[in-house]
């Protein structure tokens, strides 16, 4: 829990995708426990009420489960529902506004294809 908390998103939104990120990076992983609310509450200087409403939010989509009286925890699918949220959110963020820029210059699909290339190579 090192990063900082931006101005222009709900803190509850940010705290989510912190615990999602960590599932991603695998710093969780299926049935370990993450930080508590009180946790969150404490290290951000946020309402704790807050913070149970990002955890909450996770548990909502199947991400997180609750142990009364002892936590959250990481399921067991936990990071495919992840990942297939962010690939439909890269599309719809990414994807879309490049193609619709790249329609308006006329650049033709090839070039395109052509630096994408490139820049997945470059990765190698």
């Amino acid at each position: 829990m090192t990063e900082r908390l931006k101005e222009d998103q709900p803190i509850f939104i940010q705290i989510a995708e912190l615990i999602e990120t960590s599932i991603v990076e695998e710093t969780y992983l299926a049935h370990d426990q993450v930080p508590s609310t009180n946790e969150f509450a404490k290290h951000y200087q946020i309402n704790p009420a807050t913070a149970a409403k990002g955890t909450n939010l996770l548990v909502d989509q199947g991400i997180l489960y609750k142990k009364r009286g002892v936590g959250m925890f990481v399921t067991d699918q936990a990071k495919t529902i992840i990942m297939k949220k962010r690939q439909e959110r890269f599309y719809d963020y990414f994807v879309l506004p490049l193609v619709e820029e790249a329609r308006m210059i006329q650049l033709p699909k090839e070039q395109l294809f052509k630096w994408i290339e490139e820049e997945l190579n470059d990765e190698d």
